[in-house]
């Protein structure tokens, strides 16, 4: 008789999103855009800046500054971060909780992000989030790109922008209601669930794995 062939399941690749997702980065974002008008002699209303958290820097400054300085902005901006915005940046809720989740079930946890991936780095690292891998400098659906790559099956995020990205990977949308976005406009914008922060994901995770291997 010939051998049986094994099957070898994939492994669970969850993707999170980090703005707003696994940190609450209004207070270090804040500090940085009073920083940078401080510096630069130039008006930037941080407050409002931080209530439309998710698209890349350059979508924020050109709100503030020529479009041909924006560049030159951004570069000073991320120079400045890692002092002013790092320690001043707490996680979420169950961040921690949510990749210990997939851990235990046997899966790998991902992180893609818009932010400028160094200081993406510098988060996760002063937080003691521990992610198999961090990706940055992806938008919306740019970050199909590395949800593919890395065979992610679901993407967590918190922006309509980060539904878009999961939608266009082929990935399980998860958003949570911790960002710029709220519940309708996340579902309109094709979320497969809607969950209040991460505190919630680790019992959607355990329903959900049975399912997936039904």
């Amino acid at each position: 008789m010939g051998r049986m062939a094994l099957t070898t399941a994939p492994v669970l690749t969850v993707g999170f999103d980090l703005d707003m997702t696994l940190i609450d980065s209004r207070p270090g974002i804040r500090a940085c855009y009073t920083a940078l008008a401080e510096r630069t002699g130039t008006y930037i209303d941080a407050d409002l800046a931080v209530t439309r958290l998710g698209p890349p820097l350059a979508e924020e400054l050109v709100n503030w500054f020529p479009a041909a300085e924006v560049p030159a902005m951004a570069d000073l901006y991320r120079e400045m971060y890692p002092a002013i915005a790092v320690g001043a940046t707490p996680a979420l809720p169950g961040a921690r909780e949510a990749i210990e989740a997939v851990r235990a079930a046997g899966g790998r946890a991902i992180v893609v992000t818009a932010k400028y991936e160094p200081n993406a780095l510098l988060h996760l690292e002063h937080l003691r989030i521990d992610a198999d891998e961090v990706i940055g400098d992806l938008w919306a659906e740019q970050k199909a790109r590395a949800l593919r790559a890395h065979g992610a099956g679901v993407y967590v995020g918190d922006h309509v922008g980060d539904v878009r990205g999961a939608r266009t990977a082929g990935a399980l949308s998860v958003a949570v209601v911790t960002g710029p976005c709220g519940t309708e406009e996340l579902r309109e914008a094709g979320a497969d669930v809607v969950l209040p922060d991460l505190t919630h994901f680790p019992r959607w995770l355990s329903a959900y794995r049975p399912a997936a291997r039904a």
